[in-house]
This record gives C-alpha cells, sequence and structure tokens, in this order.
C-alpha cells in the first residue's frame, strides 16, 4: 500500500508567526470573504484595514453594502492580507488568510469611540465618512490562520500565533 503524502503544513515556529504578524501590522486593505445569504456563493470584496488595541483586524464598512449584508447573516468570514512585489512571480509573496467572526461595534459607547479613533489614526481619509450613519466599525476575530509564506512554506496558526506584542 503506498503511503499517504506528507503534509505541506509546517510546524509553526517562531519565523512564521513574526512574518504573519508583520502581514496583518502592514496590512492597509485585504480581501474580505463573506457568503451571499441569497445565493450561499462566496464573494470577495477589498476592504480597508486596521488594528485594533489587540492588534487584530478592524474594519469600517457601509450597511449599503452586500458584504454588510452577508455578515449580519453569518458573521463567518475570511480576510486575505498580503501584497505581491512588482515583480517576478506573484505567488512566492507572502500571504495570510485569517479565517474570522464578524462583531459590529455598536455606537454610541466608549469602545466605540476608542476604537473610531485607532482606525482615523491609521485610517486618516476615512474621516470624510466615518461618522455617516450608514458606517459601522467591525472586529474581525481571528479563529485560525493560513500562512503561505511562499512556495513550500505553508503553515496554520491559532489566535495566539498572532497576539500582538
Amino acid at each position: 500500500m503506498p503511503e499517504p503524502p506528507a503534509s505541506p503544513i509546517r510546524p509553526t515556529d517562531d519565523a512564521a508567526r513574526a512574518l504573519a504578524r508583520s502581514l496583518i501590522d502592514g496590512a492597509r486593505h485585504g480581501a474580505l470573504g463573506v457568503i451571499d445569504p441569497g445565493t450561499g456563493a462566496p464573494m470577495v470584496t477589498r476592504i480597508a484595514v486596521a488594528r485594533d488595541e489587540t492588534g487584530g483586524p478592524l474594519t469600517l464598512i457601509s450597511s449599503l453594502s452586500a458584504h454588510t449584508a452577508a455578515l449580519k447573516v453569518n458573521p463567518a468570514c475570511s480576510l486575505l492580507v498580503g501584497e505581491p512585489g512588482a515583480k517576478g512571480d506573484p505567488l512566492t509573496y507572502p500571504r495570510l488568510t485569517l479565517q474570522c467572526r464578524a462583531a459590529f461595534v455598536p455606537r454610541p459607547g466608549a469602545n466605540h469611540d476608542a476604537l473610531r479613533a485607532r482606525y482615523l489614526a491609521q485610517q486618516p481619509k476615512a474621516k470624510l465618512y466615518i461618522d455617516f450613519g450608514d458606517f459601522a466599525l467591525v472586529r474581525l476575530s481571528v479563529v485560525e490562520a493560513h500562512l503561505n509564506g511562499g512556495f513550500g512554506q505553508a503553515y496554520r496558526l491559532i489566535p495566539a500565533d498572532l497576539a500582538a506584542d
């Protein structure tokens, strides 16, 4: 009987943790994946990203967008961060997929005000629309993460691996 193929997932080490953290810290935007409640099909859109006080992803989205409606029905989502460089094969550049649960931040409130200030410090152009009635801050709480550091460098991470220092 042939041997099953070896798992491509490497043991998570400090270098993988540091690379994953740097991808989150350096992200100004990412690709958000949700499930369309009307069709059940996956849907992906680009969102602006900041970091909350724990270093986790925080975004600002409009209730007019299809992804907001999807998150209200099913808060399970994923966020892809990491940009390919200007040259070479884009698949050789690191990227991180975060499997998350979305939580809308109620306003008004002290927690909202503190997150609003953090968001604007990282995304200052959002000052133009952050207070519009249709916009809400959303925390993306990481459940699991998948790091692809380039060919042959796959890792599965847990939230503790991504904790900010």
